[in-house]
């Protein structure tokens, strides 16, 4: 099966700080991937340059073996490709289904069945009509997690979805990614929750300092020795 997301020598800089440098992965579709490091390592950096917030230096980026980097965020999310962000970004005067329909058009009787489906997916369906403003910090972290699937991408980037977010709350968010990958879509998240992490990824990628310090199941990453020293150090 061809990859869904080939990352290819890509490097990005800030002035003088190399955030990126030279890395290289593959995802395969219908897989969950996890994305870790220290903080600072450039996890945040390679979802803005797969997601065209920023532009690489060097590299290439494919996507469904397209060529995206150099592309408008707005044309990669029209592509099948969706993020969510470390900061929430609801709008708070917005009802919770309407926060759905914004990022759809065209046929709104099909586009307001898909909002009532998506909110029933997180178990938020009885909060429909209430602003986003007044809904928790989870609720609208999963609200978020559901625009992103609104238009039904391919591949769905998760920035550190478990943050912030009480246990009864993320076990909604991690059922709900398990059943998109049983239906064959392609998760990749940065998170620093280790267990979740090892519960739910099938493949690791650890950065450091911008660069692939190591990949590999779930069970090899947390005893790697490298992996411990990049995060705690001798």
């Amino acid at each position: 099966m061809a990859p869904i997301l080939e990352v290819a020598g890509v490097t990005k800089r800030f002035g003088g700080v190399i955030a990126v440098n030279r890395l290289s992965l593959t995802l395969e579709p219908g897989r969950v991937y996890g994305l870790i490091g220290p903080n600072g390592s450039g996890k945040t950096t390679l979802f803005n340059c797969i997601t065209g917030i920023d532009r690489c230096d060097a590299g290439a980026i494919r996507f469904k073996r397209r060529r995206i980097e150099g592309l408008a965020p707005h044309q990669i999310f029209h592509l099948g490709l969706g993020r969510t962000f470390q900061v929430i970004r609801v709008f708070p005067e917005l009802t919770a289904i309407e926060n759905l329909l914004v990022v759809t058009d065209g046929d709104y009787g099909r586009a307001q069945a898909r909002a009532e489906e998506m909110l029933r997916f997180v178990k938020l369906e009885s909060l429909a009509g209430e602003f986003a403003g007044n809904l928790s910090y989870g609720q609208q972290k999963l609200l978020e997690f559901v625009r992103v699937l609104m238009t039904d991408p391919e591949l769905i980037l998760l920035d550190e979805p478990a943050a912030g977010v009480n246990r009864t709350l993320l076990n909604d968010l991690l059922d709900a990614v398990r059943g998109l990958r049983d239906r064959g879509k392609t998760i990749f998240l940065v998170e620093h929750d280790m267990k979740v992490v090892m519960d739910l990824c099938e493949t690791v990628f650890v950065l450091d300092h911008g660069e692939m310090l190591a990949e590999g199941p779930p069970a090899a990453i947390q005893s790697d020795e490298r992996v411990i020293e990049a995060y705690f150090g001798r």
